[in-house]
C-alpha cells in the first residue's frame, strides 16, 4: 500500500474497527435470520453463503477492475497454484467457523455469549498456530523472557475473559408454573354438579303425590 506510515496506520485502525463491528453483529444477525426463517438453521447458512459469493467474489472483482486496486497486470495476473490452495483452505475453515457458530445457536446457545466466547478463544488459537508455523517467532520468545511473560499474561487474560463471559452471561429464569384454580370456585363447581343429582328423586315423586291427590278428590265426589 502506498502513502505515508501515518496514513497506513489510520487505515489499519479503521479496518480493524470495521472488522470488529461486522463480526460483532454477525451472531445476532444470524440468530434473527433464523427466527425470521422459521425453518431450521441450514437455510440461513445458505443465505450466508450467497452473501459470501457477493462480497468475496463480486466485490474484489469490482475493486480490482473499477478502482484499480492491485491491478498490476490485470485481473487474471498474479495467480499461483500454491496461493490458490492455501486461500481455498482459508475459505473452508472460515465457512466451517460460521457453521460452528450456527450449530452452537442450534443447540441452545445465545448471541450474547456464543460470539464473545468464539472471538475470545480464536486469538488464542491464532497465537499458538502462528507460533507453531513460524520458527522465527518462537526464537524471539525464547530470546526474550519479558516478551514471553507478557505473551503468556495476555493469553491468560483472554482465557479468564472468556470464562467470565460464560459464567456472567444472563440465563433464562425457571419456567412459569400454571396458576392453580381458586379453591372456592372449585367447591362451587362441585356443589353445582352434586345439586341436580340430589334433586332427582324429589322430581320423580311429584307425579305420585298428584295421583294420590286425585284419588282423594274422586273419593269425596263419590
Amino acid at each position: 500500500m502506498h502513502g505515508s506510515s501515518i496514513a497506513n496506520l489510520t487505515l489499519i485502525v479503521v479496518s480493524i474497527l470495521a472488522t470488529s463491528v461486522f463480526w460483532g453483529v454477525y451472531g445476532p444477525f444470524l440468530q434473527w435470520g433464523h427466527g425470521a426463517m422459521e425453518s431450521g438453521r441450514m437455510r440461513p447458512f445458505i443465505c450466508v453463503g450467497i452473501a459470501y459469493v457477493l462480497v468475496a467474489v463480486v466485490g474484489p472483482i469490482l475493486v480490482i477492475s473499477v478502482f484499480g486496486m492491485e491491478n498490476e497486470g490485470g485481473l487474471f495476473a498474479g495467480w499461483t497454484l500454491n496461493g490458490i490452495w492455501w486461500s481455498l483452505i482459508a475459505g473452508v475453515v472460515g465457512a466451517l467457523g460460521a457453521l460452528g457458530m450456527l450449530l452452537a445457536f442450534n443447540f441452545g446457545g445465545k448471541p450474547h455469549y456464543v460470539p464473545p466466547l468464539i472471538f475470545g478463544l480464536a486469538p488464542v488459537v491464532n497465537a499458538f498456530f502462528t507460533l507453531w508455523m513460524n520458527e522465527a517467532l518462537r526464537e524471539q520468545l525464547r530470546a526474550s523472557p519479558a516478551r514471553s511473560m507478557f505473551f503468556g499474561a495476555g493469553l491468560l487474560m483472554v482465557a479468564v475473559g472468556a470464562v467470565t463471559v460464560l459464567l456472567a452471561a444472563p440465563k433464562g429464569g425457571p419456567p412459569k408454573k400454571a396458576p392453580k384454580p381458586p379453591v372456592a370456585h372449585h367447591e362451587e363447581e362441585s356443589e353445582e354438579k352434586s345439586g341436580p343429582v340430589a334433586d332427582e328423586p324429589s322430581g320423580q315423586e311429584e307425579p305420585a303425590s298428584d295421583e294420590a291427590g286425585d284419588s282423594k278428590d274422586s273419593g269425596k265426589d263419590e
